[in-house]
């Protein structure tokens, strides 16, 4: 322990103003910090001084790489899944109350911007990229799922980006992300400072970051946007891998992307894929509360699994890259399986304010 605060905060000007601060874990979100940001985010409801809020990382790396998902090992590892739900309850609230907050919240990105951090800044008005913007929502890879709203966003992105970063779990690039609506505004790194400051007076939000927003310039994964719907256009996973393998197979113009695609996909978990797409398929019909609440069904039984510790042991505990799912093929994901993920829990449902 350092005795640094894990989040800062400050009036400045016309601003509140967030610093997640745990740069050494990349700001990852901690229930200690869900639980001051929702205090701080009432206490400035009601204060007619502040009418912005402004979310920043500290550190240069990172605005926020998700939960901290090795504590959340740890409490299952040990038997103690009753200790980590409050985390995710929390978390889940929060991201409605950032959804639905009466003033801006502006999300100041320059750096890594996953799982938890996308939470916390994707709800909000305005999401400002900068040269080092990076977003993901990588879950699939640790036996996890895309969530924190990932249900409501993914599918309202535009086309099939939502399949493709869902399953692939691929990044994005600050022109990218301007072009799949993840992110507003695209800033220079170097001008952050400067529109920090600018949004602490009084001048309105949105004439403040017209005048710093610059034209985003190449977006690869744009670029790619006519296959991506073609290929991610289907309701199963394995249509989706049929369709990449045609495309590689046929040796076009697409041929590449479509084979690093299936690739990618073939090495995350099967059950996870599954659970993804059909959280994007299903939340596309869905209010921003249901998806919520169809995220917390969803990790009340992950928790119960085996894949998400086993994911999380081979990326971040023992680091050897080499999962082994169970079930370990799609085939062996049943209709059954990914159903029983998204039943309600009947009085442990999260209940929304």
């Amino acid at each position: 322990m350092t005795g640094e605060p894990e989040i800062l905060f400050e009036r400045r000007g016309a601003a509140g103003l967030v610093t997640l601060n745990r740069p050494k874990a990349l700001n990852a979100l901690t229930l200690n910090m869900v639980r001051l940001l929702a205090a701080k985010l009432d206490e400035w409801e009601h204060d007619p001084a502040v009418t912005r809020i402004v979310v920043t990382g500290a550190g240069g790396r990172a605005f926020c790489a998700g939960g901290d998902i090795r504590a959340l090992y740890d409490l299952g590892i040990a038997g103690r899944h009753a200790d980590m739900l409050p985390f995710w309850r929390e978390e889940y609230i929060l991201n409605v109350r950032i959804k639905h907050y009466p003033k801006p919240c502006i999300a100041l990105i320059d750096g890594i911007c996953m799982g938890g951090g996308v939470g916390l800044s994707v709800h909000g008005r305005h999401r400002v990229a900068g040269d080092r913007y990076v977003f993901a929502m990588p879950e699939v890879s640790i036996g996890f799922f895309p969530d924190v709203g990932a249900t409501y966003v993914l599918p309202r992105l535009p086309g099939e980006l939502g399949a493709y970063c869902a399953l692939t779990g691929e990044r994005l690039g600050a022109n990218d992300a301007v072009a799949a609506t993840i992110a507003t505004h695209r800033v220079a790194s170097g001008r952050f400072g400067e529109l920090a400051d600018a949004l602490a007076g009084s001048n309105p939000v949105d004439a403040v970051l017209a005048d710093f927003a610059a034209p985003p310039g190449e977006a690869p994964v744009a670029a790619k946007r006519p296959a991506i719907d073609r290929m991610f256009a289907g309701d199963s996973v394995e249509t989706i891998l049929a369709a990449l393998d045609r495309e590689a197979s046929q040796g076009g113009t697409d041929a590449d992307f479509a084979k690093a695609a299936a690739a990618t996909i073939r090495t995350k978990s099967p059950t996870s894929l599954k659970i993804a797409l059909a959280q994007v398929r299903a939340g596309r019909q869905m209010t921003f509360g249901a998806c919520m609440q169809t995220e917390f069904r969803i990790v009340s039984r992950i928790i119960h699994g085996h894949d998400f510790y086993e994911g999380v042991r081979a990326v971040i505990v023992d680091k050897d890259g080499a999962p082994r799912w169970k079930p370990s093929t799609l085939g062996d994901v049943t209709p059954a399986d990914v159903a029983r993920h998204f039943a309600a829990l009947g009085p442990d449902d999260l209940v929304l304010p």
